[in-house]
């Protein structure tokens, strides 16, 4: 009986082996592919993942970012960008993995796209895309809950001194090249190294996977490797900046090879739509002659002034516009997240319940100023964090800082970014990637309606929302400006100050950003006004049965994709409710 039973398996797994494998539907290639990327890229790049939450990523090490490994995965971009351009995209129409498929083919098209900008030969940036923000705020939330978890902290603080000594060494090649960085970005990042080097241990931000446990073997080892790897190699690179590299004197991407090249790539990356720096340019001085002649009528009726600039000097400097102390800063942020968080319902159909905190940002970002949105885990066992730069509180003005809390909380990134990453039926590269022209024009769109939420607390606050929007006008302006039409860094601060409410520290910083960063904040306003647009366009074809809620709805539900892509989601949304009229 034994060997008939025997017989029959042999036979089963014979014709299991013969027979022909099942044939992968389009959809499943789409799937693959997709997954195959979005996995790829926070493997390639983990230093990234603290902002997104995406789970899967190594936990052990950082990036590698040498010459090989890059292009390495550049080859692998370009073998996923031909397998879906054999896919028949009539055979997606309706479904849902065309709108992976449209968006991971538009996410892999522009890195190819932006390759000639040779960025990490030059990445000397003040600010987040700098190696000293990724990777103290991966470490931030570095888990160490258990052995395994304490080993993979070991490694990967371990693993900063080879990550330092890859910067530098594509730094050397970016200057045989003809790449260079800013010579004020490097100034800058001298400046954030070297107060990280005389930090104490048990202060770094580095160090902050040991105060996470009570573990103290694994707190004195964890000691060791900070003291022994990472401050070395902190101080390697410092002096290698402030010796040996031989920053430019314009700021303007223009200046390396390729530049006026790069500014265009890296425009359309951000931004996802296609506009070119000089129409860029001219948006943003129309939409400051706008947003001058709202703050001239706030400032008439509320301030009883003609006298913008004044005025805007006044919320700056007078201690009744500004904050006594740090915790002043955080509890009025933490007090725009509470009513925030309130009106939402009455504006959207889905809000999760997705926890958020306010935090201080450290103090070695003490000039950076502003806020900065991070997810949450998709479990909910690590909540949103929004941060607020709260170095010397009386220079930071009351009049910008709802706006601020509105763009990153409710209803901004927290509302966008838990929407997403709580849908599991979402295809992961949409929870867990995004276009910044949508996650950040969502997040200035943000700031506009919650004027007509009603969440701004004075005139006051109101005025700060037009300055801030200002603000981002000026973006428009001056990034262009800096990059392809050769305005200094003097000329560009000066240009900020005098259209916005922001002091001369938060100005400065901003510019250093631009620099470190082309295109990135132009994608903003960009944004923000074709939300705007697809709205009024909705509306227009609607009438009465626009629904805001249902409309809100419909833009975040498939996560921060590229802004055509919002625009086709809406029609497609206009066609089902009219349908319903017939």
């Amino acid at each position: 009986m034994a060997n008939i039973r025997l017989t029959l398996c042999l036979i089963a797994l014979i014709q299991l082996a013969c027979s022909e494998p099942p044939v992968e539907t389009t959809f499943e290639r789409v799937d693959k592919i997709a997954s195959e990327f979005v996995h790829g890229y926070y493997s390639q790049f983990p230093e990234e993942v603290y902002e997104v939450g995406y789970p899967d990523s190594p936990l052990h090490r950082f990036g590698d970012h040498s010459e090989a490994a890059l292009a390495a995965w550049d080859a692998r971009i370009d073998d996923w960008l031909t397998q879906l351009d054999q896919i028949d995209v009539g055979e997606l129409a309706g479904a849902p993995a065309a709108i992976t498929y449209v968006f991971a083919r538009e996410r892999m098209q522009v890195l190819v796209d932006k390759r000639i900008c040779h960025n990490d030969l030059w990445n000397v940036s003040p600010t987040w895309t700098g190696w000293q923000f990724m990777l103290a705020s991966t470490l931030a939330v570095q888990p160490v809950g258990d052995d395994e978890e304490r080993g993979a902290a070991l490694s990967r603080a371990a693993d900063i001194a080879r990550f330092l000594n890859v910067e530098v060494s594509n730094l050397r090649r970016g200057v045989d090249e003809g790449y260079v960085a800013a010579q004020s970005n490097v100034d800058a990042v001298v400046e954030q190294v070297t107060s990280l080097i005389e930090t104490p241990v048990e202060s770094s931000p580095f160090f902050s996977p040991a105060t996470r446990s009570d573990n103290d073997a694994f707190i004195a080892e964890y000691r060791d490797v900070i003291e022994s790897g990472v401050y070395p190699a902190m101080t390697a690179y410092r002096d290698f900046l402030r010796s040996d590299y031989p920053g430019r004197d314009t700021i303007g991407v223009s200046a390396n090879p390729d530049g006026d090249a790069c500014y265009a790539a890296s425009a359309r990356y951000w931004s996802s739509m296609s506009i070119n720096p000089a129409e860029i340019h001219r948006l943003g001085l129309s939409e400051m002659a706008r947003i001058q002649s709202e703050m001239l009528l706030l400032a008439q009726e509320s301030f009883g002034t003609d006298n913008v600039e004044a005025l805007l000097e006044e919320l700056r400097t007078n201690p009744e516009y500004t904050f006594a102390n740090e915790q002043a800063v955080l509890d009025f942020v933490s007090d725009a997240v509470k009513r925030s968080r309130v009106a939402v319902h009455s504006w959207f159909g889905n809000v999760p319940d997705a926890d958020v905190v306010v935090i201080p940002s450290p103090a070695y970002k003490k000039d950076s100023g502003g806020g900065f949105y991070s997810a949450g885990s998709a479990d909910g066992s690590r909540p949103g964090t929004i941060q607020i730069g709260t170095y010397n509180p009386t220079t930071i003005s009351k009049a910008g800082i709802e706006s601020l809390t509105f763009h990153e909380g409710y209803p901004g990134h927290h509302l966008q970014v838990s929407i997403a990453l709580l849908n599991d039926s979402l295809h992961p590269i949409l929870r867990y990637m995004f276009v910044s022209g949508s996650a950040e024009g969502w997040g200035l769109y943000s700031e506009h309606i919650a004027e007509e939420m009603g969440l701004y607390s004075s005139p006051v606050t109101l005025f700060g929302k037009l300055s801030d929007e200002a603000w981002r006008a000026a973006r428009l302006v001056v990034e262009p400006g800096i990059h392809v039409m050769g305005w200094t860094r003097d000329q560009a601060i000066d240009y900020m100050m005098q259209h916005s409410a922001v002091g001369r520290d938060k100005a400065s910083a901003e510019i250093d950003r631009y620099t470190a960063v082309p295109g990135q904040a132009t994608s903003y306003l960009i944004g923000s006004l074709e939300i705007q647009r697809i709205r009024a366009h909705a509306e227009t074809a609607l009438g009465e049965q626009f629904d805001i809620r249902q409309f809100h709805d419909r833009i975040l539900a498939n996560g921060g994709v590229a802004l055509p892509m919002l625009g086709t989601a809406i029609d497609a949304w206009i066609a089902e409710v009219q349908a319903t009229k017939l």
